[in-house]
C-alpha cells in the first residue's frame, strides 16, 4: 500500500501564496506520474497540475503562470507552489500519485486533501 500525507494548505489573502507538499511512503515502485487535483462541493475533481518521473509537466490553463509544480524523487515528494492566488482558487486540494495521473480516473492513490482558502 501507498500512503500519502499532504501539508500546506490554509487560509491566504488575494494575491498571496501557500506551498503544498505531499510525501509518499509505502510500496512505492516506478510511480511515473505526481499531480494535484482541485475540488469545490458540487463539482467533479479537476487536474491542476501533473509532472513526470522526468519533469515534464502539465498544468490547468487558469493556473499556468501562477502555479509550479515539482517533485523531489529521492524523496517521494510532490510540491505545487501557488502564486498570486484568487479566490476561485478556493478548494480542497489533492495530491495524486499513480502510473498515469492526468485523468482521475486512472489515479490509484490520493492524498487526504487540504483545504485552501483565498479570502481577504
Amino acid at each position: 500500500q501507498v500512503r500519502l500525507v499532504e501539508s500546506g494548505g490554509g487560509l491566504v489573502q488575494p494575491g498571496g501564496s501557500l506551498r503544498l507538499s505531499c510525501a509518499a511512503s509505502g510500496s512505492i515502485f516506478s510511480i511515473n506520474g505526481m499531480g494535484w487535483y482541485r475540488q469545490v462541493p458540487g463539482k467533479q475533481r479537476e487536474l491542476v497540475a501533473a509532472i513526470t518521473s522526468g519533469g515534464l509537466t502539465n498544468y490547468q490553463d487558469s493556473v499556468r503562470g501562477r502555479f509550479t509544480i515539482s517533485r523531489d524523487n529521492a524523496r517521494n515528494t510532490v510540491y505545487l507552489q501557488m502564486n498570486s492566488l484568487k479566490p476561485e482558487d478556493t478548494a480542497v486540494y489533492y495530491c495524486a500519485f499513480g502510473a498515469y495521473v492526468l485523468s482521475a480516473s486512472t489515479v490509484p492513490y490520493w492524498g487526504q486533501g487540504t483545504q485552501v482558502t483565498v479570502s481577504s
